[in-house]
């Protein structure tokens, strides 16, 4: 009997052979889901996910039609401005035969764009108004603060000037943003604002892709996006569909990809405006029981178990590529969807806690059913899982067993940096644990690399140019006065994000601001702070101001970006370390051409520090130590080194390239014959 070969990620990683039969489990569970949505493969999944071309409010040839999934109503009715927000008759739905469907058809005059709706459902023993689940347009009044469905028809569609475009991902380089704080002044921002102020700057910046937080419409803005009420409509309070749709356009015409931060993994508690009590039961979208609340979010957590839940979310996936054009998606929250406990109170110590029976097989097969249909959707769509477990197989491919996504977040290199600056002098930091920090991960699963995101801006955690200067950005961040501790945090913070960036397999990652050390955190509007604006925002002026310090981080982001960016296949190729010392605090290490070395010691300087390299001539193309920097310029840059030779490395064509490294510097070489 021929014996059975390994699943492809066992194939990868020989230590998965003994959880072989759970992966291979996991796989045909996807496959079996996949061939039930498809009808045994007689259409696509592509074709099954088109419920957003079906369900809400669309125009017709003779007027209107809206539908509606609310299977425990018993009626319902459309009121709006247009009836006086009464229950008509005429206005009412049915119920379409053997089905929890309903569905109303209206004549033109019935309703105009610009109205606003809602459903009164009536179920057994109760009644409530609800923003249909498919609403595609949802607005919030300014005085009341009332959110209702808007019929959103406008007499001239948004026309793309740019009809086909290729994400570039050789290296994947994401700018994450928020169109609401992106702007100086102390408001919400639009669409508008972001294209017209904050793209420009992403553009000249070098990066290739902006992932958008919070697009989905949510009650509440402080949310950050995380608890979406309407999951079909683009949120409002940032300007019209069609300004989203001009802003990924675009973005497309310079060759920038834009992704959405999508939000599968639970949905906000609230009835009236969301999907907490559609019609009735409070389990129409979301888990029986215990399970149905998430213990540490306050939200609602979706049952992937009911084929209609998986309907609505995998058109979700289909509606904002179709519609927007957005180039792909990072799943937020996906721990929380592996695992019975959310992932709270685990601990993932080796291989066998990911296969003990604690895992969510229905989340699972979702959300490789989502990577599947992205795909298909868009060949060249990217998507990003947010997973603090490390699942293996998570960013493999769906025919070697994997999930699917094309990257998975590098979480714990942000954590890294925190217990570094928090826990260790600087002189018992080591850079042989910081290079093996840097470029821990899976061979088969590529990833996103970043020092800190969002999440490290918020109030109650500190970026690091924070943790590394504290309050003394607020007073001595003026060229010209800056103190010892500015000092020191400068030169890191350049160094920590160039060992980081220049390490990635996959993309890397940087948070709106944080690229010039954005010295506050983020506090959105609320009650505790008088619901003020003045700390949900990016102060442009301060990287502007050329008296400033601010603007030197700045300038050696972009010039950081340029050189990845511009590096033929440089995700590709290969890290290879070239030395390290953890006694001098010295590493180095190659990438095609390019050689990074990097001085860690806060006050010992090099001179003629030896490295073994391919025999050529090197040139500085980067220098943390710059002054254009903020640096002390201890070093020559316009000085080409020259290889020494060796008899002993001769055979290998390799020699000696000695360099003085000034402390607390790094600096980037290239290989130039």
């Amino acid at each position: 009997m021929k014996k059975q070969q390994h699943i492809g990620l066992v194939k990868h990683d020989s230590w998965l052979e003994p959880y072989e039969d759970a992966i291979r489990g996991r796989h045909e569970h996807a496959l079996y889901k996949l061939n039930e949505l498809t009808n045994g493969g007689k259409q696509t999944l592509s074709d099954f996910a088109t419920g957003y071309l079906y369900f809400g409010l669309h125009r017709t040839d003779k007027g209107w039609v809206l539908r509606e999934w609310a299977p425990n109503a018993t009626e319902i009715y459309v009121v709006g401005d247009f009836n006086g927000w009464h229950e008509e008759e005429h206005y009412r739905m049915k119920r379409l035969k053997n089905s929890g469907n309903w569905e109303i058809k209206l004549p033109a005059r019935a309703m105009k764009h610009g109205d606003l709706y809602k459903l009164k459902v009536h179920w057994q023993g109760g009644e409530g108004e609800r923003i249909p689940a498919w609403a595609q347009r949802v607005v919030q009044d300014d005085c009341t603060k009332i959110f209702s469905a808007q019929v959103w028809a406008p007499e001239k569609p948004y026309v793309w000037k740019k009809k086909s475009f290729r994400p570039n991902t050789n290296p994947l380089l994401i700018y994450e943003c928020h169109i609401g704080m992106a702007q100086d002044a102390e408001k919400v921002g639009t669409y508008r604002e972001f294209q017209e102020n904050v793209l420009p700057r992403v553009i000249k910046d070098g990066y290739n892709c902006i992932q958008i937080m919070a697009i989905a419409e949510h009650p509440y803005y402080g949310s950050f996006g995380y608890h979406v009420s309407n999951f079909f409509a683009p949120s409002s309070r940032f300007g019209t569909p069609e300004e989203l749709k001009e802003l990924v356009d675009t973005a497309h015409q310079h060759g920038i990809a834009v992704i959405m931060d999508i939000v599968h993994s639970h949905a906000v508690k609230n009835e009236i405006e969301g999907l907490g009590n559609f019609c009735g039961d409070p389990c129409q979208y979301f888990m029986q029981g215990g399970r149905r609340e998430h213990p540490a979010w306050d939200s609602l957590c979706f049952d992937y178990g009911k084929n209609e839940v998986l309907h609505f979310l995998l058109s979700n996936c289909k509606y904002w590529l179709e519609e927007f054009n957005f180039d792909g998606y990072r799943f937020d929250g996906v721990t929380s969807m592996l695992y019975y406990s959310h992932g709270l109170g685990e601990a993932f110590g080796g291989y066998g806690d990911y296969f003990n029976g604690h895992e969510d097989d229905e989340a699972i097969a979702y959300l490789t059913l989502a990577n599947v249909l992205i795909h298909e959707v868009k060949p060249k769509a990217i998507t990003i899982a947010e997973e603090v477990s490390g699942m293996p197989g998570l960013a493999a491919p769906f025919k070697d067993g994997g999930y699917g996504f094309d990257y998975r977040m590098a979480m714990n290199i942000p954590d890294y940096w925190i217990k570094t600056i928090k826990e260790l002098k600087d002189e018992d930091w080591k850079p042989s644990s910081m290079f093996w920090e840097v470029t821990n991960r899976r061979a088969d699963e590529k990833t996103i690399s970043y020092a800190e995101s969002h999440d490290q801006a918020l109030v109650g955690d500190k970026t690091i140019v924070f943790r590394l200067i504290d309050a003394d950005m607020y007073w001595h961040f003026k060229k010209g006065d800056e103190n010892f501790t500015a000092e020191r945090g400068i030169a890191l913070h350049k160094m920590i994000r160039l060992l980081t960036a220049s390490t990635i397999n996959g993309g890397y990652l940087n948070f709106m601001g944080n690229e010039f050390g954005h010295p506050e955190w983020i506090d959105f509007p609320r009650e505790g702070n008088g619901w003020s604006y003045k700390y949900a925002r990016r102060q442009w002026n301060l990287v502007d101001n050329k008296e400033l310090c601010y603007h030197w981080l700045g300038d050696f982001d972009k010039a950081m970006i340029h050189i990845i960016g511009g590096q033929k296949n440089f995700q590709k190729t290969p890290v290879q370390e070239v030395w390290h010392n953890d006694g001098d605090q010295v590493l180095a290490y190659s990438r095609g051409d390019l050689l990074f070395v990097f001085n860690f010691s806060p006050n010992r300087s090099f001179t003629d520090y030896g490295f073994i390299v391919p025999e050529g001539s090197y040139e500085v193309v980067l220098n943390t130590d710059s002054s254009l920097f903020g640096g002390h310029d201890l070093a020559d840059d316009s000085v080409r080194h020259f290889t020494n030779f060796d008899p002993i490395y001769a055979k290998d064509k390799k020699g000696w390239l000695k360099l003085y490294i000034p402390a607390r510097s790094a600096v980037v070489l290239k290989k130039v014959d």
